[in-house]
């Protein structure tokens, strides 16, 4: 917190979502956000064989260990978007893309 004149302090959470939002980067830090929650969100099943690795605009990209996993996981597809966007006001994500990570 700040102090502002006439002594009183202001918080500074609301200061810095109003100056993300002005500048167009409240998005990016949504999505980003979805990186280091994703066992919270997928579950320590999914998130044992699959790791996001990165996002542009509105595709999350993720790496998983197994070919049979990868078939498993693009047929989950819709649900796990569902989890992955119903922690935001707005979907934060339009699709993934899994890819099969090297040696697996």
């Amino acid at each position: 917190m700040r102090e502002v004149r006439g002594g009183s302090l202001q918080r500074i959470g609301p200061l810095v979502d109003g100056l993300l939002r002005a500048r167009g980067l409240a998005e990016g830090v949504e999505r980003a956000s979805v990186i280091p929650e994703w066992t919270r969100l997928v579950g320590p099943q999914i998130a044992r064989v699959a790791t996001p690795v990165g996002f542009d605009r509105r595709t999350l990209f993720v790496e998983v260990r197994s070919s049979a996993w990868l078939m498993e996981l693009e047929m989950m597809e819709r649900r796990i978007l569902a989890t992955l966007n119903s922690d935001h006001e707005r979907g934060v994500f339009e699709r993934i893309v899994f890819r099969l990570a090297e040696g697996g």
